[in-house]
């Protein structure tokens, strides 16, 4: 029989690694605290079997890992102003520029939208799910998603990249 933590937390790893790598932007670090998340899950896996809202739970434990680890490194620029990734490798260097103009654009937005934009745009979570792990009104995430793409176009047409 499958433990608790290999039926509901272990299929949500990648999510949770994607998630936490928009924060660090480091495959290590992400690692690091997503095992560190993965620790405490096990030790309150009792707890955590009835928990109403455990992606949101995951979520916010990861968060608060990777804050805590920026603490203990005096490195408190705010998960936004962390250093982007190396781009992976792709297929055409013009593909490469606007993966990195539009990897840019959205680590500018605040926080919220980034997170909202990432779980609907490459999560593909539904507007629900997304309320849910991030314990917010689906008015919060309808909004904040509408913000951030409306940031999005704008500063893509300001830079000549899209037409309106």
């Amino acid at each position: 029989m499958n433990s608790f933590f290999e039926t509901h937390i272990w299929p949500m790893r990648g999510k949770l690694f994607r998630m936490v790598f928009l924060w660090t932007k480091d495959r290590d670090l992400a690692e690091d605290v997503l095992q560190n998340v993965f620790e405490k899950t096990v030790e309150r896996q009792k707890e955590l079997q009835t928990h109403p809202n455990l992606a949101g739970w995951m979520v916010k434990s990861l968060k608060n890992e990777v804050l805590m680890h920026h603490r203990k490194n005096n490195r408190m620029d705010g998960l936004e102003e962390i250093q982007e990734p190396a781009a992976e490798q792709l297929d055409s260097l013009e593909s490469e520029e606007s993966h990195r103009l539009i990897f840019d654009l959205v680590s500018r937005l605040p926080e919220k939208q980034q997170v909202i934009f990432h779980l609907r745009e490459v999560e593909e979570l539904s507007y629900e799910e997304i309320a849910l792990q991030m314990e917010i009104s689906l008015d919060q995430v309808k909004v904040n998603l509408h913000r951030a793409r409306k940031t999005l176009r704008e500063k893509l047409i300001n830079q000549g990249i899209t037409r309106q």
